[in-house]
């Protein structure tokens, strides 16, 4: 028999807690972007935990700035940022205020909501590659900066951002390992969470140095 997936949201609770206790326990749930073309729902296939400012990989390890600001804040809510020039990333704060603890997440299985993420991800060769990455994820779902601190906890239909229990992972299909393109002191911590063979989950990139441009003489 097939269990419909819960559609309670995850409570405050469920994110007031140690970073590296919420990670893993996100994958499978049902994350639900409702824009004005309609909802698009996404279940959780890939994460990573950045520990605040114990942690050299994390935006906070440096303290507050007007970029970070909503890492400080109270548990269960989006942290978005821009990255690159280019591209937003989503993620929910966990723990007490003033942590500066986070979620990323990086991939999902766009499961409602296809064509319309289809549209914003043209250059996707099957729904597999929607969200397979978290830019392309913030794209498929149009997240952006204006999304930023948004309570994803609250009931309110009408809220942008939701996080439901959806069908959560069982522990013996997750797996753990070293983050996306961290360097330094946090490159070793095996903070990246994902579903095992999971065909939605992001390739794993070590951290490449950039290349400085030489000046011509």
């Amino acid at each position: 028999m097939i269990v419909a997936p819960d559609r309670r949201p995850l409570t405050r609770d469920f994110f007031d807690r140690p970073v590296l206790d919420v990670a893993p326990e996100l994958l499978g749930r049902t994350l639900v972007r409702r824009t004005p073309q309609g909802p698009i729902e996404l279940r959780i296939t890939e994460v990573e935990a950045y520990n605040g400012s114990s942690d050299p990989g994390s935006h906070a390890y440096r303290g507050r700035t007007a970029r970070n600001a909503s890492m400080f804040g109270p548990p269960g809510h989006a942290y978005v940022y821009f990255i690159y020039g280019m591209w937003f990333s989503l993620n929910l704060v966990c723990n007490k205020e003033d942590t500066a603890s986070g979620v990323l997440l990086r991939a999902g299985e766009v499961l409602t909501g296809t064509e319309q993420a289809a549209e914003r991800r043209p250059k996707a060769r099957n729904t597999r590659e929607l969200a397979k990455g978290p830019a392309r994820l913030a794209t498929a779902l149009d997240i952006d900066r204006s999304l930023d601190g948004t309570d994803i906890c609250s009931t309110d239909p009408d809220q942008p951002l939701t996080v439901l229990h959806g069908h959560p992972a069982k522990a013996a299909e997750v797996l753990n390992g070293p983050r996306t393109g961290i360097s330094g002191e946090g490159a070793v911590h095996p903070w990246r969470f994902w579903i095992d063979g999971d065909p939605t989950v992001s390739p794993y990139r070590a951290h490449v140095p950039r290349k400085r441009r030489s000046r011509a003489a």
